[in-house]
Order: C-alpha cells, then sequence, then structure tokens
C-alpha cells in the first residue's frame, strides 16, 4: 500500500507535463530573444525594397542586376555593367541614381575623349592673371560611364586615381571627392570595332562585373504591355528620391559592423588563394578581391535581415568580385572555357564552413 502512495495520480501528471511545456516555451522564447539581430537592420531594408519599387516602376525583372547595383552602393564600390545593347543597362543605372538623392553625370565615351574632358583642365584666367581649376564631369556622387570601353588608354589611366582613392591630383593639387562618389561603367561585349580592352589594373578597381543577359519571355511579354500603356514615353520625374547621401554614409558604416566568423575569413582567402594556383588561369586575384568578397557578402546578409555572414553570402557574391580579375590561360581560351566555370570548380573544392 505504501508503494502505492507513490505513484503520481493523472491529475498530478497533467501538471507535471504542463509545467515541462511552460518551461520549454520559455527556452524557446529565450533562444529566439538570444538570436535576435544585434543592429538594427529594419531601415536599411526597407529603404532597399523602396528602391526596387521605383526601379520596377520602368524595369522588368534584371532582379541580379538591380540588387548588386544596391550592394556596390552598400559597399562603396563601383561596378562594371555589361551586356548587349537593349538590356537597359543605362536606363537602370540612370533610375538607381534617381532613387538617391545625390548629384549623378552621365559621361559618354569616345575614341577621341582626352582625359581632361573627363578631369577637368586650368585655363588662364586674364583677370585676375593666374589658371583657375575648371572641374570635369568626374565631380559627381554617383558617375554612368557609358560605353566605357571605347576611350583609348589614356583616357583610360585617367580614371585609376579617382577609382582607388577618391581624389585627382592636378598641377600638383589633390582634389578630394565628395562622398559617397561611385562610378557605374556599361560595355557591350559583343562588338569590337572602335574599342579597347580594359587593362587588368582598372578591371581591379571594380568591385563587380555585372553581366546583364536577355529577359525571359514572361518578362519581355510584360515589357511590352508597358511599354503600350505608357504610350512609349518614361518620364523620370515620376521616380522618387529615397536615400540621402548622409543616409548612405549611415548604411555604409552599417555594414561594416556586420558579423564574420574566423572561419569564415579563412574560406573567403582560400577562394582567392585558389585562383592564383589554379592550373586553368594565367592570372589569379589580388587581395583586393579578397577585401571585394567580405564587404559584398556582407551588404547581402544585410539586405537579407541578418547580421551575420553564412557561407552562402559569400558564394553569392564571389562570381561578381571574381569573373572580371582572372585571366584564363591561351590554351583554356582556345578551348571556350570560361571565367565562370574555374569560379564554379573552385568553390565546390573548397569545403564549406560549418
Amino acid at each position: 500500500m505504501e508503494e502505492d502512495q507513490n505513484i503520481p495520480s493523472s491529475d498530478n501528471l497533467d501538471e507535471t507535463n504542463h509545467s515541462e511545456e511552460n518551461t520549454a516555451n520559455e527556452v524557446t522564447e529565450n533562444t529566439t530573444e538570444d538570436f535576435k539581430n544585434r543592429i538594427d537592420l529594419k531601415p536599411l531594408q526597407d529603404s532597399v525594397e523602396q528602391i526596387k519599387q521605383e526601379i520596377a516602376k520602368f524595369i522588368v525583372g534584371q532582379n541580379e542586376m538591380i540588387e548588386l547595383l544596391i550592394i556596390s552602393i552598400l559597399t562603396n564600390g563601383h561596378s562594371l555593367i555589361e551586356g548587349v545593347p537593349g538590356v537597359a543597362k543605362t536606363v537602370t543605372a540612370k533610375l538607381l541614381a534617381k532613387t538617391l538623392d545625390v548629384d549623378f553625370n552621365r559621361i559618354q565615351f569616345t575614341p577621341d575623349l582626352m582625359p581632361s574632358d573627363i578631369l577637368g583642365t586650368s585655363i588662364f584666367n586674364v583677370k585676375t592673371s593666374e589658371f583657375e581649376y575648371k572641374k570635369g564631369p568626374i565631380f559627381s556622387n554617383i558617375v554612368l560611364i557609358d560605353e566605357i570601353n571605347r576611350a583609348p588608354a589614356k583616357t583610360q589611366a585617367a580614371l585609376f586615381e579617382v577609382m582607388a582613392e577618391r581624389q585627382i591630383t592636378m598641377d600638383g593639387t589633390r582634389y578630394d571627392m565628395e562622398l559617397p562618389f561611385l562610378v557605374f561603367a556599361t560595355q557591350n561585349p559583343i562588338e569590337q570595332e572602335g574599342t579597347y580592352r580594359l587593362p587588368e589594373a582598372q578591371l581591379d578597381r571594380f568591385l563587380f562585373k555585372i553581366e546583364v543577359d536577355y529577359p525571359s519571355l514572361e518578362d519581355e511579354v510584360q515589357i511590352l504591355v508597358d511599354n503600350h500603356h505608357r504610350q512609349d514615353t518614361m518620364d523620370f520625374n515620376t521616380i522618387s528620391s529615397v536615400l540621402s547621401a548622409d543616409a548612405i554614409k549611415t548604411y555604409q558604416n552599417l555594414i561594416k559592423q556586420i558579423i564574420v566568423e574566423d572561419n569564415l575569413l579563412n574560406y573567403i582567402a582560400s577562394i582567392v588563394n585558389n585562383t592564383r594556383a589554379n592550373a586553368n588561369l594565367y592570372l589569379g586575384a589580388s587581395p583586393r578581391a579578397s577585401i571585394a568578397i567580405l564587404n559584398a557578402a556582407k551588404a547581402n546578409a544585410a539586405i537579407n535581415g541578418r547580421d551575420f555572414v553564412t557561407p552562402d553570402d559569400i558564394k553569392r557574391c564571389t562570381k561578381a568580385v571574381l569573373k572580371h580579375r582572372l585571366v584564363l590561360t591561351p590554351e583554356r581560351e582556345m578551348e571556350a572555357f570560361t571565367v565562370d566555370k574555374v569560379v564554379d570548380q573552385i568553390l565546390e573544392t573548397i569545403e564549406i564552413p560549418r
């Protein structure tokens, strides 16, 4: 009988189970709280979504290009946009600039363009008997360079300093660019007559090379429908400004605070290091590429609402960072091999951190 008294009743069992459920719920709630973002990314996410909505007023699809351009703004990096004529490279860049409350200039590159046409020149003032520096169109926050590969080498070289150091040295005087300063450049990969290959040193100054493909059938139908309803007009004045220069700087500083584990830093370094010893490549990537992958992965994590980087963030940005920095060996080029295939092989070979 005494043993029977020690057996819990059904009521006691219910109370015990209920107590265990409460404890489990408390643990779950505490765990959820523990995994909340340590950085408030909601305003940034909302701004990115507003930018996408504004651009979507005129652009159908091209989500990859738009998102990579937004990442380049958040990481203060330049972007090279490559695609055949008519796939909205220039229009998208102009629309994106319109969503930012900053200065914007467009420069059309041609074979007869001189460095002074971009940077500016010193002009003698008869009244003061002194030379005065007249700034060129490069002095802006967002600069769109159309058909960048149509200018000769001396004009290309004029961009080296301003793209890397955000400054211009003219007649021994340094002129700092007003931040943010970003270059979006377009080029046509098909037409080679009258074009000049961009030097590797200049290509390395671009954060991304964004390849723009033809739209899908569904997207092209929607393009026709929208164009018909707009009666073949595009009023850019309907685009609202979303971010000011100060807001861009704030978000750029916020991106720098995104958390990256040491094993992911090793993962990035391993990817870039593999390009330097890869039998398929004549030229590998520099440390600037490692930093570019790191910064782009941080921005990708932030716009997806995470204050920490994952391997998927790194893999998503790696190809756009590396494709213009790597040079295939002559043998691989003859075999119609591509840099994209090499990058895919590298990502498959290196173990993903857990």
